[in-house]
């Protein structure tokens, strides 16, 4: 579990502006799963998607997502993470492939986030941010994400990652508004056995 509570680059939960807002979110929780709720609830809420809002910066760092209040989906998992961990709960990065539009090609990775609840065990949460037609809820231990899988080229990845992926790490550093970020969505190839 050492991994999965570790203070990293992007993952920066020992930034004094995590730790404060970790620690306020966690005031007066009777346990894990609520502190959770509370991280989740405020990721997204209160953290706008940078694409739905058109929003720049391109934020990468746990820290840039809180202080900007914006963050494509990755961005949102990596603040959840860092405010999970700060509260000692363990927290994982999880992704999804999607397709870009309704199906087909072009596809994508979607980012959320796995967090290790005593009571429930691993649980994977969607930050991304409700609109109409998407809705990510917080109900352990059913799971309610952002978007369901509908066809074979889109895959639900069940790894539980302690740090970002590479790519998505590269679309985020690489792409200097979210307009550039869209057009460079990170995706990963599906290997099949």
């Amino acid at each position: 579990m050492k991994r999965y509570l570790s203070n990293s680059l992007y993952i920066d939960w020992h930034h004094p502006a995590i730790l404060a807002k970790s620690a306020a979110l966690a005031d007066g929780c009777r346990d894990d799963a609520a502190v959770a709720q509370r991280c989740f609830e405020f990721v997204r809420d209160a953290i706008q998607h940078s694409w739905d809002y058109r929003r720049n910066p391109v934020t990468c760092k746990a820290s840039e997502v809180l202080r900007h209040g914006t963050g494509y989906c990755y961005a949102k998992s990596h603040l959840l993470a860092a405010l999970l961990r700060a509260n000692a709960i363990p927290a994982g990065l999880c992704y999804q492939r999607l397709s870009v539009g309704s199906e087909g090609p072009p596809y994508c990775l979607h980012g959320l986030n796995a967090v290790y609840l005593q009571q429930h065990g691993w649980y994977r949460i969607d930050a991304r941010g409700n609109k109409p037609g998407v809705t990510a809820e917080f109900m352990p231990p059913t799971e309610r994400l952002a978007f369901p899988i509908i066809s074979a080229a889109e895959r639900d990845f069940t790894e539980i990652w302690a740090e970002p992926l590479p790519v998505v790490i590269r679309a985020l550093t690489e792409n200097a508004t979210v307009e550039q970020v869209f057009e460079h969505l990170p995706d990963m190839a599906i290997v099949s056995g």
